[in-house]
C-alpha cells in the first residue's frame, strides 16, 4: 500500500513539473532590440585604391552588416576598404522608430568605367532598387566620368 501512494505522489509531482515547464516554454520572453537596431541592416563597403568592394544583407544589426561588408571586401584583395554606404529596411510596414535613420530598403554602388588618376565612383541608398541606382550613377557622374554599377543590393 505505501508502495502505491509513493508511485501516486511521484507520478503527481512529475506531472506539476511538467506543466510548469510547458507553461515556461508557451511564453517565452523575446529581447526587443535597442531602437537604432530595429530593422534589416545592408552596407556596401568599397576599396577605392584597387576598386574591390563587398557586401552584406539581412543583418539584425548595423554593426554586423557593416563588419561582414568590409571582411567580404578585404577577402577579395581590398586593401583599403571602407564602408560607404548603410541602410536598413522595414521589419514589419509601420516600424517607425522615429531615429531619423530612414528605412531605404536598396543600395548601390556605381564606379567610373576607367580608371584615372582617382576612382571615380558614388554609393547610394533609397527606398526602391531603381532610385538607388539612378542616385549612385549621379554621384559618379557628377564630373562628367562614365559610371556602371558595380553592384545593388535591396534588405
Amino acid at each position: 500500500m505505501r508502495f502505491r501512494i509513493a508511485i501516486g505522489v511521484i507520478g503527481s509531482l512529475l506531472l506539476s513539473t511538467a506543466h510548469l515547464v510547458a507553461a515556461d516554454l508557451i511564453v517565452p520572453e523575446v529581447p526587443v532590440p535597442d531602437v537604432e537596431e530595429r530593422g534589416i541592416w545592408a552596407a556596401i563597403a568599397y576599396s577605392e585604391a584597387d576598386g574591390v568592394h563587398g557586401f552584406f544583407w539581412g543583418a539584425d544589426k548595423r554593426q554586423e552588416a557593416s563588419d561582414i561588408a568590409l571582411e567580404h571586401c578585404e577577402n577579395d584583395g581590398g586593401k583599403d576598404c571602407v564602408v560607404v554606404e548603410v541602410f536598413r529596411n522595414h521589419r514589419h510596414w509601420d516600424d517607425d522608430d522615429n531615429t531619423g535613420f530612414p528605412y531605404n530598403h536598396c543600395g548601390a554602388l556605381a564606379v567610373a568605367k576607367e580608371k584615372k588618376l582617382t576612382t571615380v565612383w558614388g554609393a547610394k541608398s533609397a527606398v526602391t532598387r531603381d532610385e538607388a541606382v539612378d542616385a549612385a550613377m549621379r554621384i559618379c557622374e557628377a564630373d562628367g566620368a562614365i559610371c556602371k554599377i558595380r553592384e545593388w543590393v535591396c534588405t
